[in-house]
């Protein structure tokens, strides 16, 4: 994608703070971060979304957000990490090149990454259930 900073950002057309490259993807720095040490994956062929990431980039995605995870963890001593990722701008999604966020997490961050839970009724299970048979 000619216009798409991450595209840039990944294929070193545009400086960033590299935590890790090879072939495949960048991680990087997050200019905005949410917490200490908040990094994002970026694949360097462009997807927008999850939908359009083929198969294989995303194993080797989830597979890179776990050694990444990891040593965040043990460098940075957190207490606990969230892996995020967004997809279409109600998800949150701002930039539409997939990518995920790796949040370390600190006692007292006020990092806020939850949800009222709801109630799964007996409709809505039977109809999801049901698209699914």
């Amino acid at each position: 994608m000619e216009n798409c900073i991450f595209c840039k950002i990944a294929n070193g057309e545009i400086p960033a703070a590299t935590l890790y490259e090879d072939s495949d993807f960048r991680v990087i720095l997050d200019l905005g971060p949410a917490s200490k040490g908040h990094a994002l994956i970026l694949p360097k062929a462009h997807a927008a979304n999850i939908y359009e990431l083929p198969d294989e980039t995303a194993g080797k995605a989830m597979i890179l957000a776990k050694h990444m995870a990891t040593r965040l963890t043990e460098e940075l001593k957190c207490d606990g990490f969230n892996i995020v990722q967004n997809n279409g701008e109600i998800a949150g999604q701002t930039v539409f090149h997939f990518h995920m966020h790796l949040i370390p997490r600190y006692q007292g961050d006020n990092v806020g990454i939850t949800w009222k839970p709801g109630k799964l009724t007996d409709k809505d299970r039977e109809e999801i259930l049901a698209k699914f048979k």
